[in-house]
């Protein structure tokens, strides 16, 4: 069975945002599916998707400084930066992380580890909401 879904998140400021629970609460038909896989895209070049720590919020905040460290802002040459100086960094910041992730299903729920999570990272300083289309597909009971 496929199915897909556009869920539409609220606007978070700049950094990194563990979003599991809310992106859950937007796909409760995937208690039925026995074994599948989530594919979950991000509509935007300026925000990304990625996997990591679950439990200590200093992990995502530790995220925030070492990306901002790795791609300043305000660097001088960046030609492209007709919405701001935030703006560029943020492109380069999606595209090392990326803006898709593919999840195991097994037995109605993600196949994650104990510790892990998804995060939204926002690299703008006012992103705005953002959309991710999830599609599950998979055996259902």
């Amino acid at each position: 069975m496929w199915q897909q879904t556009r869920i539409q998140l609220a606007a978070r400021a700049r950094g990194f945002h563990l979003i599991t629970d809310e992106l859950l609460g937007y796909l409760p038909e995937l208690s039925r599916y026995q074994v599948g896989l989530l594919h979950l895209w991000l509509q935007h070049t300026s925000a990304s998707l990625t996997i990591n720590e679950n439990a200590d919020p200093s992990v995502r905040r530790d995220f925030a400084r070492f990306f901002d460290r790795l791609v300043p802002q305000g660097e001088p040459g960046y030609e492209h930066d007709y919405e701001g100086p935030d703006d560029l960094p943020a492109h380069f910041k999606s595209s090392l992380l990326g803006c898709s992730l593919v999840l195991p299903i097994a037995e109605g729920r993600l196949a994650l580890g104990t510790w892990q999570g998804i995060y939204l990272g926002e690299h703008r300083d006012h992103g705005g909401s953002r959309t991710v289309l999830a599609t599950l597909q998979g055996e259902v009971d």
